[in-house]
């Protein structure tokens, strides 16, 4: 009998986590609990992959995510970049607004119209590289969990199939079975009805900028595909479908024609659907050993693409967590910051979005008349331009986004004029030009190590000191680097400890506002977690107690 056996563990094959749902979330998050040697099931009910494409746009926040886990670079060729929002009504132009990233600097300032289809088939393909692969066609019955396991009913082509795991992930949507087993209610509402049709668009307009065209009492929203020519189209005041889609082909070049007031073709679509707006959220996503993540935890307005993004970064927030706790490396309670974290989001997002939605819907019958002196005055003022710009992207790419109130932030204690990113806020702050170079190359390639990253710089003999320490006692969970002024990433002499990390000029340091022997602690997800000007043992230990949800421990390692 073997040790595992001995000790009453599960064969070695045995999945560890049970994720149900194989589109982007549950992709998502079986890929990061994979990379971190989690064995994963994926189910889904499905018989097969979805060809309709369903969410399309993937914001800035969602692409830094994808380059942490090394695949922005097979997403971007598959999409088409977006940095416009041209306005139209009467057969006027009203306004073109481009995206303001200043507030917010990114590598990555667009959003990425590629197919959600796209999107799943990129993420199907990294995960099975890592030995997951998605069983179609099964769905979860039922389940039972207690202190030690979750007990889950699979129906399975062949027939009723009882899995017992670590915990449970429900990806599934927003009729999503695992939440109606937990009794979780969405709270909210639901709202308008849009009709939405993917077609070929012949109209002159330009396929990088997403095109909102008001037409009497309602609007109508183009979003360009990534193939030439092929828009997806929506009517936010009438919803009306017969089953005939070449009717609905034609209402759209009507309505086109009158809110552009030029020659208008729209070919057969081929795919329409009758959309009825949700806005509703759970109170909390995790009970017990289940946890819940995207559309089955809450359900928005698609005016400003949120859907999918959020759900990414719902799973991208909780798959490092789960982990760490089920390798052993953190208590159960790590798992409370995950509803702590994301919630909020999730309520913040009903607000915006509703407001999004009456803005694109704008039903005022007095609005076609006022709208064109309204955009007169943001052409013509920049200062009001410019905050709108920055308005929509600071919402739309999620970059605004931090975890300063989460549990597992150590508060930012310097003064708000300190240069380089807060506790609690992305690390990676940086534009793609200012990202050229040796140092900014191999941070970005550090961030994509799964383990925690602790960065020094370095220097002094406490502060190096305090770094081996880290090193040989939290390795498994832990990247230590030590920035350095050579291009050498080894260990010193070849002997084992923290590496360096090249940062020649220095410009890296600088960026993130770190002083010789200051310090930074980032967690897997690219936000920072603490930050400190001298590096101590005692002064590191509170704040790795913290990013595993660790109450302090007081000093030394």
């Amino acid at each position: 009998m073997t040790t595992a056996e001995n000790a009453g563990e599960a064969p070695p094959n045995t999945p560890q986590i049970l994720v149900t749902g194989a589109g982007p979330v549950g992709l998502t998050t079986a890929i990061e609990l994979a990379r971190r040697g989690l064995r994963v099931r994926l189910i889904d009910a499905a018989p097969g992959p979805a060809v309709t494409s369903r969410a399309m746009a993937t914001h800035a926040r969602s692409l830094e995510t994808y380059d942490q886990q090394g695949l922005a670079e097979d997403m971007l060729p598959r999409g088409r970049r977006i940095q416009r929002f041209t306005m139209h009504a009467n057969g006027r132009r009203l306004a073109c607004l481009g995206p303001d990233y200043s507030r917010v600097p990114t590598r990555y300032p667009m959003t990425l119209m590629i197919d959600q289809a796209a999107t799943e088939d990129v993420l199907r393909q990294a995960a099975a590289k890592l030995g997951v692969k998605v069983d179609w066609g099964v769905r979860l019955d039922g389940f039972t969990q207690d202190a030690e396991a979750v007990h889950a009913v699979l129906h399975t082509a062949d027939g009723e199939e009882h899995l017992t795991v670590e915990r449970l992930v429900g990806c599934d949507g927003g009729h999503s079975t695992v939440r109606k087993f937990l009794g979780l209610p969405l709270l909210g509402d639901s709202s308008e009805t849009w009709l939405i049709a993917d077609a070929e668009l012949e109209a002159g307009l330009p396929q990088n900028s997403i095109h909102w065209i008001k037409v009497g009492r309602g609007t109508v929203m183009a979003i360009p595909f990534p193939e030439e020519n092929k828009w997806r189209l929506l009517d936010t005041a009438d919803a009306s479908y017969s089953g005939d889609p070449d009717e609905v082909a034609g209402r759209f070049a009507r309505k086109l024609r009158a809110g552009l007031g030029r020659p208008v073709k729209v070919s057969t679509p081929s795919w329409v659907s009758v959309f009825t707006i949700q806005q509703r959220m759970i109170t909390r996503m995790r009970e017990g050993r289940v946890m819940l993540a995207g559309d089955a935890a809450h359900v928005h307005s698609p005016a400003s693409g949120q859907g999918l993004n959020t759900g990414v970064q719902d799973a991208y927030n909780l798959a490092w967590k789960l982990a760490l706790v089920v390798r052993g490396h953190a208590p159960d309670a790590l798992l409370d910051s995950y509803s702590a974290e994301r919630v909020p989001i999730g309520r913040a997002l009903l607000g915006s979005t509703r407001k999004a939605t009456r803005l694109v819907q704008l039903k005022n019958s007095a609005a076609g008349i006022a709208l064109p002196v309204v955009f007169a005055l943001v052409r013509r003022f920049e200062p009001l331009r410019g905050r709108i710009e920055r308005g929509i992207i600071g919402t739309m790419s999620a970059l605004a986004l931090d975890y300063t109130d989460s549990p597992l932030t150590v508060p930012d204690t310097r003064p708000r004029a300190a240069t380089g990113p807060r506790a609690g806020t992305r690390l990676t702050q940086v534009t793609a030009q200012d990202a050229l170079g040796t140092g900014w190359s191999a941070l970005l390639a550090e961030l994509r190590d799964t383990r925690c990253t602790l960065l020094v710089a370095g220097g002094g003999a406490t502060a190096n000191r305090a770094a081996a320490q880290a090193h040989e006692a939290h390795a498994d969970w832990l990247s230590v680097r030590v920035f350095a002024d050579t291009l050498e990433t080894s260990g010193t002499g070849g002997t084992p400890g923290p590496r360096p990390l090249p940062d020649p000029d220095g410009g890296v340091r600088r960026h993130l506002g770190c002083a010789p022997d200051g310090w930074l602690l980032v967690r897997p997800d690219g936000y920072l977690c603490a930050r400190g000007p001298a590096l101590t043992s005692q002064e590191l230990t509170p704040s790795l107690d913290a990013v595993r949800g660790l109450r302090p421990a007081g000093p030394g390692l």
